[in-house]
């Protein structure tokens, strides 16, 4: 990071270009601080941060707003007992259920103005345990605390141009996405992106032996690099499309989850921080994508992708992040549920 107030002219550049993405990716992340304090962070609050100029999106999610439904399973290879007792990470299939999202706030946006892309998963067992996971397409997160996420909010909306310059002065972790953000190319798919957990988790074996982990799915279909030039020659809803005919026209889509495992010291509370490279890592199964579903009849409609349910044998970590978000995908569900008429479902819809 340049020092305070002595960004050269490039450094300003790259700043427009972070201030314009800040609104998007604002609405990416519901990583909030519901367990602070009354007077400081509150899900209110941070739900009134996130929405956008144009008022809130009724009927929708307060953040990840557009997105898609699909159905299919997970088939767990086995190889993840020896990190976990979870049930889930046993031999077998298991019925998988998740969502498509973009990091917006608005569930009618232009899919090329978003940079960050999303997958919500819940993985279910016959004995009724639930993981539910929520990823993205970031290799890091943006700001290392939920305080400073609600100072970014804060300063992608405000109307002072020195704003932004201020708060990546006073967040050097915000370089890394900054980075990303400038540089990381496009991909026109749902379907080739790498989702990843960015939070850190504690996988408990048969043993009782804990393991600081995290997460992310690899897709098998190969990236193909786009750019933005062409991105905006697609239709506004282009990615749900694309994801539809791709799935009825070549079949199911697939994931390896893959499960990487810290080495003592490596930092589990801050998911702005990459662990190095060379982690040890553990290939635990495969997600299989078979159905594509509208969301407004979707089955993921009334899901939060709750990143706290967890099953026995894996928890939280020190990482405040999911406690927070949960309080906020709890507050957004119950405001999305109270304006079921602003989004109705079309006639025969499920319920």
């Amino acid at each position: 990071m340049n020092q305070p107030g002595k960004l050269p002219r490039s450094g300003l550049g790259s700043l427009v270009l972070i201030a314009a993405l800040l609104g998007g990716v604002a609405a990416a992340f519901a990583y909030t601080a519901g367990w602070l304090s009354p007077g400081r962070l509150t899900p209110e609050r941070m739900i009134e941060a996130l929405t956008p100029p144009s008022g809130a999106p009724l009927g929708h999610r307060r953040n990840h707003a557009k997105g898609i439904c699909f159905t299919g399973v997970f088939e767990a290879n086995g190889n993840g007992v020896e990190l976990s007792k979870a049930n889930v990470l046993a031999q077998g299939r298991y019925p998988a259920m998740g969502r498509f999202n973009l990091g917006t706030a608005d569930p009618n946006a232009v899919d090329a103005t978003v940079r960050v892309r999303g997958m919500g998963l819940l993985i279910s067992t016959a004995d009724g345990e639930e993981w539910r996971t929520a990823m993205i397409n970031l290799p890091v997160f943006p700001v290392s605390t939920p305080q400073a996420f609600h100072e970014m909010l804060l300063a992608s909306a405000s109307k002072d141009p020195e704003a932004v310059k201020a708060f990546a002065s006073a967040n050097p972790e915000f370089a890394a996405f900054a980075a990303w953000a400038k540089t990381a190319p496009w991909t026109d798919s749902y379907a080739e992106e790498a989702y990843n957990s960015l939070n850190s988790f504690i996988f408990t074996d048969a043993n009782g032996s804990d393991h600081a982990v995290r997460w992310s799915l690899l897709p098998s279909a190969q990236p193909i690099l786009i750019s933005q030039a062409d991105l905006d020659k697609r239709g506004p809803d282009f990615l749900e499309q694309e994801i539809k005919e791709r799935v009825w026209a070549a079949g199911p889509q697939t994931w390896t989850l893959v499960i990487t495992v810290a080495d003592p010291g490596d930092p589990t509370a801050d998911p702005s921080k990459a662990w190095p490279k060379g982690r040890r890592t553990v290939q635990v199964g495969t997600l299989v994508v078979h159905r594509i579903e509208p969301e407004r009849d979707g089955p993921c409609r009334d899901i939060n992708f709750d990143p706290t349910v967890l099953p026995p044998g894996i928890r939280v970590s020190d990482d405040p992040f999911p406690a927070a978000r949960s309080s906020v995908y709890r507050k957004s569900y119950d405001l999305r549920a109270a304006e079921a008429k602003d989004y109705p479902r079309t006639e025969g819809g499920k319920p």
